[in-house]
């Protein structure tokens, strides 16, 4: 069996009176994220770390920002499409462990949520996908609450055709 590891992470910037998409549900925070989907920060770190686990390369290069086709769209429908590249290459998701970085709003009670719609679009099961939040305690773009990052990494896994 072969074994891959991919490193994602995604910023976006905070704006007072939009929608806030995180992990696939919606936030509710008088600031929401910026970008040219549905600006899901912690979507799109997993969808980097998949990408990269896989070796294709990265968000940008798979859903670039200059393709109308993309704007505005739910970051979901990326997250699914992302699964069925990395399948094609015969990978399957071991666990993928995250790291959201957001000062306001507390978002502790919004995780299991977005662990059931994440496992569910990526058919994993529940246990096998961690978010975990913290705040930067007040200092960088995070603690002015001027943006939000995350941080993602994947485990996945291949059979290897055995030589004989």
């Amino acid at each position: 069996m072969k074994l891959k590891v991919g490193v994602g992470y995604d910023v976006h910037k905070l704006q007072e009176g939009i929608s806030f998409w995180l992990g696939g549900i919606e936030v509710d925070s008088k600031y929401g994220a910026v970008g040219h989907s549905d600006a899901d920060v912690l979507i799109h770190a997993i969808i980097d770390s998949l990408l990269g686990a896989s070796n294709l390369r990265d968000i940008g290069f798979q859903y670039p920002d200059s393709k109308q086709e993309f704007k505005g769209i739910d970051s979901k429908i990326l997250l699914k499409d992302t699964l069925s590249k990395i399948k094609a290459k015969g990978y399957k998701i071991e666990n993928i462990d995250s790291i959201i970085c957001l000062q306001s709003p507390k978002i502790g009670s919004y995780i299991p949520l977005m662990q059931e719609k994440l496992a569910e679009v990526l058919e994993i099961d529940i246990e096998d996908i961690t978010i975990k939040a913290t705040t930067t305690e007040q200092l960088g773009f995070v603690g002015r609450q001027e943006g939000v990052s995350a941080h993602s990494v994947c485990l996945l896994s291949k059979e290897q055709l055995s030589v004989s």
